[in-house]
């Protein structure tokens, strides 16, 4: 079975319908034998741009919550593992997001690919890059 990790702009377009989400991501997601994750670093990274102001979304950072099993993803936990293996990555000084960096450290832990449009992660092997094209 293949398992799939999405990045929080992925995850906030496939809940809005936005037309930014690439076809190629629908279309894996959307495969047999697929199982996609959302990470809870992706929650919590909403709620804190939720609250600085940096990112508006429809409803309230739970609401989101509540509508990624209905999706039919599951929710990756944080694990103490995941937090270790951000000491691993070999760190880029002009990319200094640590929501990247954690959803990096758990792709790599737990063999996932993870699915995202930041070309900044494309170095990364456990990471697959994703151009936006509208649809």
């Amino acid at each position: 079975m293949t398992r799939l990790l999405l990045d929080t702009r992925l995850l906030l377009w496939w809940l809005n319908d936005d037309p930014c989400l690439p076809e190629e991501v629908v279309s894996q997601v959307q495969v047999e034998n697929v199982k996609t994750h959302i990470s809870q670093v992706s929650l919590w990274e909403m709620a804190i741009k939720v609250a600085l102001g940096k990112l508006e979304i429809k409803g309230e950072p739970g609401e989101l919550a509540q509508q990624v099993p209905l999706q039919g993803f599951c929710w990756l936990q944080l694990q103490n593992s995941h937090i270790l293996e951000v000491a691993a990555l070999e760190l880029d000084k002009k990319h200094r997001d640590p929501f990247d960096r954690l959803l990096v450290a758990q792709s790599q832990t737990e063999r996932m690919e993870l699915l995202t449009c930041d070309k900044e992660l494309e170095r990364y092997p456990s990471v697959t890059v994703y151009s936006r094209v509208r649809r």
